[in-house]
């Protein structure tokens, strides 16, 4: 739900989202070629015979166990899937007997611990209080990785409750998972709350990686941690068998190391979902690789914004890797137009998120068997007879439980929010005749996107004076997907900025 600001970034920018809400080094093991190889490359291995899953799932095993459960203790697992090997070896076997589902074919990835799997792993969203009985269905996206050939890993750690269990708690920190690091500098955020996702996949945990996002919690993960995190738009996804904040504002969402890999898993998890209506509406059949070109950058006309106007008025001062950042896009064709960008007002949007997740959280525990709690009540009487660390509360959730807000207060209420933030961009394209907008994670771009329901694809655009990574981002319009990632292909291969971690104090 928070953002990560570093100390050049403005302060009204921080102010406006926490409204929302001894020196040494590890070494990494030595280097292997499959820790950080794409799915795309991965795969290829596969079909020249070069590589069996069960190798690869193999190996990753191995790197869980020295660098997340030793080592530097990067607390990005949360649970391992006991069956990785069988299902492995089940798609070797496939392979072959000719039989290949596609390019994630035999591909690892790990999901963050909201989303539903039928299988031996819990789905507790971080809790405690949710360790019981396994879900009896996978979620909706689940079931299209594992269509689709995909191992599943295992579950990364992330924000409890998505960020919402207390505001003020840590990013990345759950009760059942402990305190999620940051691979480039442990004792850097991950910031959340797909944290342990982002911080997986930059540390060569594994090649991909979903998340969830509700406001930032895709964007900023990725940014603090230096990958390619992609939020779609609202409803391209189905959220079926999801932990839920609210299905207004909810997706999921994808972490990987290039923006092919995410468009990959893009090509997957589209699709009509007849459990969630949002999906009704969604393009299907469309092939996210089909416009990734080196070139895509030619000719198109990208906003970034230099000042926000309204309530939270300011100038921007762009960092050196956002000048950089620039300077490669009209290296490769781009148009770069200056925008004074309208913030839309966000009066009552967190109790809008509480008054929503009051309603939808016990419709999915409902969902749920043999689990310890069966309510928001239950919830809370839990978590306050079995207290992870005394210092840590759940004032988010207490408040959740008693907010006043009707379903349908709450839904109007995000509505209205999202429908403004929606015309604001949608005013600037129509303006200034752009084909995306472009922003560093300021904070105000990534949480308009979010709120507007709008994709965001966050890539790393290098690395600050603290060793931890920088980032950029393209937003756009609805369903405007294929456009933005042709954009930040082109960004990404003219800027190589992707950096692997060094695992430093």
């Amino acid at each position: 739900m928070k953002f990560r600001f570093k100390g050049r970034q403005n302060a009204l920018a921080q102010a406006f989202l926490l409204s929302l809400t001894s020196s040494g080094a590890f070494a990494a093991p030595s280097s292997a070629p499959l820790e950080y190889a794409s799915a795309s490359e991965l795969s290829a291995m596969m079909v020249s015979n070069e590589l069996t899953s069960v190798a690869l799932v193999q190996h990753f095993i191995t790197r869980i166990a020295d660098l997340d459960k030793q080592g530097p203790t990067l607390n990005a697992i949360i649970e391992m899937n006991s069956q990785a090997l069988d299902i492995a070896a089940a798609m070797d076997e496939e392979r072959a007997q000719g039989k290949i589902r596609g390019p994630l074919h035999g591909i690892p990835v790990l999901l963050k611990d909201n989303f539903n799997t039928a299988d031996n792993m819990q789905t507790s969203a971080g809790s405690l209080a949710m360790v019981g009985q396994p879900a009896a269905q996978d979620a909706f996206t689940v079931k299209q990785l594992r269509d689709a050939g995909a191992i599943l890993l295992g579950k990364a750690n992330m924000s409890e409750w998505s960020g919402m269990r207390d505001l003020s708690l840590p990013l990345g920190w759950s009760g059942r998972g402990g305190q999620g690091k940051n691979p480039h500098v442990l004792s850097e955020s991950t910031c959340g709350s797909s944290s342990g996702s982002a911080a997986a996949v930059a540390a060569g945990l594994a090649p991909l990686a979903l998340g969830t996002e509700t406001n930032g919690s895709i964007s900023c993960p990725a940014s603090a941690n230096g990958v390619v995190g992609v939020k779609p738009t609202l409803g391209l996804f189905s959220r079926s068998g999801i932990v839920p904040i609210t299905r207004l504002q909810d997706t999921p969402g994808t972490m990987t190391r290039t923006v092919r890999d995410a468009a990959l898993l893009f090509n997957v998890m589209q699709g009509v979902d007849a459990s969630d209506s949002a999906t009704a509406d969604a393009p299907t059949g469309v092939d996210y690789t089909a416009l990734l070109s080196s070139e895509a950058l030619q000719g198109k006309r990208i906003g970034y914004p230099v000042a926000y106007t309204g309530s939270h008025a300011t100038v921007l001062n762009p960092s050196l890797e956002m000048l950089a950042a620039m300077a490669t896009l009209e290296e490769q064709g781009a148009t770069l137009v200056p925008l004074t960008v309208r913030l839309p007002d966000i009066d009552d949007y967190i109790n809008g998120l509480m008054g929503a997740m009051k309603h939808e959280l016990p419709e999915y525990l409902a969902s749920r068997q043999g689990l310890p709690i069966d309510s928001l009540q239950a919830l809370i009487d839990f978590n306050q007879a079995n207290p992870v660390d005394d210092s840590f509360g759940q004032q988010t959730l207490e408040a959740i439980n008693a907010s006043a807000l009707s379903r349908q207060e709450s839904s109007t209420l995000l509505a209205t929010i999202s429908q403004n933030f929606k015309d604001a961009i949608d005013e600037q394209v129509r303006e200034h005749n752009l084909d995306a907008l472009f922003a560093e994670a300021d904070g105000f771009s990534q949480f308009s996107a979010a709120t507007a329901g709008y994709p965001a694809i966050t890539l790393p655009s290098g690395m600050s004076d603290d060793a931890t990574p920088t980032s950029v981002t393209f937003y756009g319009q609805q369903w405007s997907e294929p456009q933005l990632f042709a954009m930040a292909y082109s960004y990404e291969q003219a800027s190589m900025e992707l950096r692997h971690p060094g695992f430093k104090e």
